[in-house]
């Protein structure tokens, strides 16, 4: 709902500047979304009257201008608008003026003939207008008077962003009684007199759907002038709350709808055939909307027909066949109230929606019909002349309003403060809210234009704003707080985070809905589990695996010119249905350089090896095994499983190359997936003597197959369970010269330490003796 601040201000003015009073709105839940001036600023702009134009005689497009300003002396202005003519009365901007812009008026030569100001059209004064050139003021316009006074310009145009529910304030009579209320400033509304018949003329209207409208008024306004002009005051209105001029009588309905909040329509009361009925469509009846768009009516569609053909489609639009054309001497002008339930979807239906639907889906007050038939008719008349007929009605059972108990003792509860009964009388009597006292019980009949006072914690709501959110003290919680036990074999998945930032790591956060190709490119799933009701089609399926949104994060920094991305997720994937194929997985991605740009070290792209090192850590004390692995999203000779206790846990490896060039990605990423469950688990520590003795090292060369991975050597040497044995490492690999074709030499580092005694050079060499045999039974030979 836009409205203008001064139009408000017009109904209620409490002492409040315009940024306060959107602060109030806000907080008594009517959230203003936008508070904008009505125009730029500018200075030194005047009502002005051009009184004589002559040709400049050095430019063919420019003209001479004798302008009065209101001074003693009439200005001379050098202009080059095409609409510019004796007599006619334009803002004027003086010798010194400041426009939107940063532009300023100066004295000025133009083509050898000084210009004392400017001659100013609506673009330049931060106005758009259609008119090609300067912006034309009616002819009774005072010379001399400041624009902005004159055209009302130190305003404020307020957006409201108002909750489905708060249908009551879809109007400037009802965002006023909320002010007044909040304020308890007094409410000015606009004086509403019943139109006195002048004519006898009439249109039966009947209801043959009372449910779907229960409440039906109208009246015939003969002889009215349709080519009568809106006036100003009127237009600036209904523009300020983003709705433009279109005709007199057009204008009237859609000023009561804002001013209101009731949707009205006039017909042309000649086309019309018979009386005027509210029915449900008739089975492939049909009707062209004033929007040009023909529809062919479903049975539940509620229209609003004479006694041959359907007029409107009942509280969304009117019909075109009896719309009000130039040359309309007689309307019908209906007020009407419709069941919510009857509109709502209706215009999701047919394709658009419109004001008046806004507000019937939502339910207006069916106790403002008449008032508001009322107020066009006095507006149309004013404006458009004519002789108004009797006003014809039809009404069923209408909207029960049943009354609402509300507890005392109750609002202290829910609220937090204590309020007696005559505190909340008098905040509820401020919302004008009949109400009754019975002990305890005060009870509440909610009044028509309130549909959405309910139950008990509607009235506490009601309470809450009025007595001010800000007013409520903040008290501290009274429950007590409780440690929750931390089991010693388990540490929380924000440490896992913490790691991953600490190795440099940003986290990332992705849709677990992704698009259906990711699935078959990174994870090989041909039958992911999709969504009955996707958002969009690039968000069908659930994943089964973070690979696809760290990429995509990945194509987004690559864009963004990033030259080094580190991203992990830890989140949820889903295998199946059921809780348990729905396990969290901590996934990690690097790419581009090792290191951030800098002077110490050259630039080197990073390796399948520099996040080997940061799995380790995630895993650390704990020693895991990598094994050769193949995966549908990962280079098929650079990529490994990862194995604890020998199950596995996770993969890593190297983007293949046809996802790296299908995905643009210049360099293959590096990734990982590990499952959390493994990661969050942890073996208690125990404690061991440190040995004060010396550590023996002996180096071993084995001379082994080319497919024969050091995991498996390494694998062999700690099943010895030697005790001695505290460390096997490689240090070398070797291929070349001396080396059999197929083969390669591994160079092991053995350290050996007892925490009691020197070892012996016996003890050693059967310690040597026992690894070079576990080492034969894996094909290795001892290298000579």
């Amino acid at each position: 709902m836009k409205f203008s601040e001064q139009w408000l201000r017009s109904w209620v003015n409490p002492a409040l500047n315009s940024e306060q009073l959107a602060h109030l709105l806000t907080m008594a839940g009517l959230e203003v979304e936008e508070n904008d001036p009505a125009a730029p600023e500018f200075t030194q702009v005047f009502v002005a009257e051009v009184l004589s134009v002559t040709k400049h005689e050095n430019a063919d497009k420019l003209n001479v201008c004798t302008v009065n300003v209101g001074e003693a002396e009439p200005l001379q202005i050098v202009c080059g608008a095409p609409n510019v003519a004796p007599g006619i009365k334009v803002p004027c901007a003086r010798v010194g003026a400041a426009l939107p812009g940063d532009f300023n008026i100066k004295k000025a030569k133009v083509r050898g003939v000084e210009s004392f100001g400017m001659l100013c059209s609506g673009d330049e004064l931060g106005m758009p207008s259609d008119v090609d050139g300067l912006m034309i003021l009616p002819s009774d316009a005072p010379i001399g008077m400041s624009i902005r006074e004159y055209l009302q310009l130190n305003d404020r145009l307020l957006t409201l962003k108002l909750t489905p529910n708060r249908t009551d304030c879809l109007s400037i009579k009802g965002i006023a009684r909320e002010v007044a209320a909040l304020t308890d400033a007094v409410l000015n509304p606009v004086e509403i007199k019943a139109v006195v018949p002048t004519c006898d003329d009439v249109t039966a209207v009947s209801l043959n759907a009372g449910a779907a409208c229960p409440r039906y008024a109208g009246r015939v306004i003969k002889n009215v002038n349709q080519a009568a002009v809106t006036p100003d005051w009127m237009k600036q209105r209904l523009e300020r709350s983003g709705l433009r001029s279109i005709s007199a009588i057009v204008d009237v309905s859609n000023y009561v709808l804002l001013e209101l909040g009731q949707p009205m329509h006039a017909f042309d009361a000649d086309k019309l055939e018979g009386g005027v009925q509210a029915r449900f469509a008739k089975p492939g009846e049909k009707i062209t909307l004033l929007n040009e768009k023909e529809l062919t009516l479903e049975a539940d569609m509620l229209v609003i027909a004479d006694s041959v053909k359907p007029l409107a489609l009942a509280g969304i639009m009117g019909g075109l066949e009896s719309a009000v054309v130039v040359g309309t001497r007689h309307i019908f002008l209906e007020s009407a109230f419709f069941a919510p339930s009857v509109i709502t979807g209706r215009s999701r239906r047919v394709g658009f929606s419109s004001d008046s639907s806004h507000r019937f889906e939502r339910g207006i007050d069916f106790a403002n019909v008449l008032n508001a038939l009322e107020r066009a008719s006095q507006l149309i008349i004013e404006i458009c002349g004519g002789e108004a007929g009797p006003v014809t009605e039809a009404v069923a059972e209408l909207p029960a309003r049943p009354a609402v108990a509300l507890r005392v003792s109750r609002v202290a509860k829910v609220l937090g403060i204590s309020l007696a009964a005559d505190e909340i009388l008098a905040l509820l009597a401020r919302l004008a809210l009949p109400t009754s006292v019975a002990g305890d019980v005060i009870t509440v009949t909610p009044p028509s234009f309130r549909f959405d006072i309910v139950i008990e914690e509607d009235l506490i709501e009601e309470i809450a704003r009025l007595f001010g959110y800000d007013n409520i003290p903040v008290a501290p919680s009274a429950s007590r707080q409780v440690m929750l036990p931390q089991p010693g074999n388990l540490r929380a998945t924000s440490a896992l985070k913490k790691l991953m930032v600490s190795r440099d790591y940003f986290e990332a956060i992705s849709y677990a809905f992704v698009e259906e190709k990711w699935e078959a490119d990174f994870a090989g799933n041909t039958r992911p589990i999709k969504l009955l009701n996707p958002i969009s089609s690039q968000m069908s399926v659930m994943r089964s695996s973070l690979f696809g949104g760290l990429i995509s994060a990945l194509q987004g920094n690559i864009k963004r010119k990033q030259e080094r991305v580190r991203l992990f997720e830890l989140a949820r994937v889903f295998h199946g249905k059921d809780a348990s194929a729905q396990p969290e997985k901590l996934a990690g991605l690097a790419w581009g350089h090792r290191t951030a740009e800098q002077w110490a070290s050259a630039k080197q792209q990073i390796d399948f090896y520099d996040v080997k090192a940061d799995v380790e850590v995630l895993l650390a004390p704990r020693q895991a095994e990598f094994r050769r692995a193949d995966h549908p999203a990962l280079h098929p000779g650079r990529a490994a499983e990862v194995l604890l206790n020998g199950v596995v846990v996770g993969v890593i490896g190297e983007l293949h190359p046809k996802w790296v060039q299908s995905y643009d990605l210049g360099t293959a990423p590096v990734l990982f997936e590990l499952d959390v469950a493994a990661l969050v688990s942890v073996e208690q520590l125990t404690a061991k003597p440190v040995s004060k003795l010396q550590v023996v090292r002996r180096d071993l060369a084995l001379l082994v197959d080319e497919s024969l991975s050091v995991a498996t050597l390494q694998a062999a040497f700690t099943n010895l369970n030697n005790p001695l044995l505290i460390a096997s490492e490689v240090f070398d690999v070797y291929r070349g010269k001396g080396i059999p074709e197929g083969k390669k030499s591994l160079a092991f580092k053995m350290l050996m330490q007892d925490t009691h005694k020197t070892l012996t050079d016996e003890e050693v060499d059967a310690v040597v003796a026992d690894m070079l045999r576990a080492a034969e039974v894996n094909g290795a030979t001892l290298r000579v």
